[in-house]
């Protein structure tokens, strides 16, 4: 696999670096499952990061035009770019699970 150098993140030939490419794949799935985007609290749970870093997140997803959002419109978020450009989800399902749930 081709590997480019951009602000010290390794860019795959699918445009993308590995960590966007796991919130990707999050939203995927999740989606899926749920019916629905992700909330960003969601993110950040199951990615056990701060708010600002998962809202700087998306901002650069949106920015590379990986994902659409309708700004001020809850879990707007919608992946424009065919599923199979995905990597695997790297956690566990059942670490997705408990995300899931616990938006209930």
């Amino acid at each position: 696999m081709k590997q480019m150098r951009d602000g010290g993140l390794s860019i795959s030939d699918r445009g993308f670096t590995p960590t966007q490419g796991q919130y990707l794949a999050f939203i995927h799935a999740y989606t899926r499952i749920a019916g629905c985007p992700p909330a960003e609290a969601d993110l950040q749970r199951y990615f056990q990061v701060t708010a600002p870093s998962v809202h700087q997140m998306i901002l650069t997803l949106e920015r590379a035009g990986l994902i659409r959002r309708q700004p001020g419109t809850a879990r707007s978020v919608r992946i424009v770019i065919a599923p199979e450009r995905l990597p695997p989800l790297q956690p566990t399902t059942e670490q997705l699970i408990k995300a899931i749930l616990q938006r209930c």
